[in-house]
């Protein structure tokens, strides 16, 4: 009986109180509290300032509470979850912020009209004219990057994962990674040099999807060759065994498998290029009228209607720069959509 009182006992201080929901929010509320002070009483002031003064407060006060009645190591576990949700939270605020701002600004502006309208035309000042031009030409140059760039892009992959052997895959991978780094006004300059200046053509929309290319490449190569290295050695070997060719391999068993990985990296790098400005101001040039034809003449875009817009000396310029911002973000969320859709029947076939 002793044994068993002492043990009773034993456990019973091993189990400490822990602080419910109503102490957190008393708790909140204090901080709230005297950060409202703290502010009234001294040169403090802003929204932002505001929050992340009462965060502190909070937390602090959280963890010194805790360590009185939960003991030391749930306080540093409260200490911890507090950090990496204030962590996640400051990393999420800043999109929702801008995309907040966005949707608030572009929505006064977006219409049927400027949908479908050309700035050809129209003054600065007149609130007329629309972005159909940049749309038609986002569109193309982007395509038409994809088209280049995706293919060759796959093929590096595979060779990189399937065959490469010895030096030159290395030598491969390797500027594979220095790509990955390479600043986007210098493969427009690279294009601009060797298109238009060596080569004698002109500002076109097809100069600027070459450039929006060599941007897209080294993305589609790593993710590919990623999703290819994690396909399991056991389909390729249980090929093989049943006397399939390799190129037969890759193409009916190893691709399919990682299909799926493979259009999502595709469409991050096609995310990546489609707000590209920098390579689009000495290839592209701007149009403010329509051209359909991406291999004559120069063409316009969105990146580019939002960057000459915006720095415009009137207001009204300004706001056609905010609805067309918005109409940006609006086409990288649908083909990324697209790209969910398309993965996941991609993986249902498979």
């Amino acid at each position: 009986m002793t044994l068993v009182g002492a043990a009773s006992t034993g456990s019973s201080a091993l189990i400490r109180a822990r602080l419910s929901s109503w102490s957190l929010a008393a708790i909140a509320a204090g901080a709230v509290a005297v950060t409202a002070v703290l502010f009234a009483a001294t040169p403090m002031q802003g929204r932002v300032a505001f929050v992340l003064v009462a965060a502190v407060l909070y937390v602090v006060a959280q963890t010194t509470v805790s360590a009185l009645v939960e003991g030391r190591r749930r306080a540093k576990d409260r200490l911890v979850t507090s950090i990496v949700v204030a962590c996640s939270c400051a990393a999420v605020l800043p999109l929702v912020a801008v995309l907040g701002f966005t949707i608030a600004k572009g929505t006064a502006v977006l219409s049927g009209s400027f949908l479908t309208h050309t700035m050809r035309g129209v003054a600065e000042q007149d609130a007329n004219g629309g972005i159909y031009q940049a749309i038609i030409g986002t569109l193309e140059q982007v395509g038409l990057a994809t088209l280049m760039a995706v293919p060759f892009g796959l093929l590096v992959a595979i060779y990189l994962v399937e065959y490469s052997s010895g030096r030159l895959g290395r030598f491969v991978s390797f500027f594979v990674d220095v790509m990955t780094g390479l600043p986007s006004i210098v493969a427009g300059l690279f294009i601009f040099a060797l298109w238009i200046l060596a080569l004698g053509q002109s500002f076109s929309g097809f100069a600027g999807s070459m450039a929006l290319t060599v941007l897209m490449l080294p993305t589609v190569v790593r993710s590919a060759e990623e999703m290819l290295k994690i396909v399991p050695d056991g389909l390729r070997e249980g090929s093989y065994a049943l006397g399939i060719q390799k190129w037969v391999t890759v193409v009916r068993i190893v691709l399919p498998s990682a299909l799926a990985g493979i259009v999502t990296g595709v469409m991050l790098a096609i995310a990546r290029v489609t707000g590209e400005t920098a390579p689009l101001l000495v290839t592209v040039f701007g149009n403010p009228a329509l051209n359909f034809n991406p291999f004559s003449g120069a063409q316009a875009s969105l990146p580019l209607f939002v960057f000459s817009e915006a720095g415009l000396p009137n207001e009204t310029a300004v706001n056609r720069a905010w609805a067309a911002a918005l109409v940006l973000i609006l086409i990288v969320l649908a083909l990324n959509v697209v790209a969910r859709v398309l993965a996941r029947l991609a993986s249902v076939r498979s």
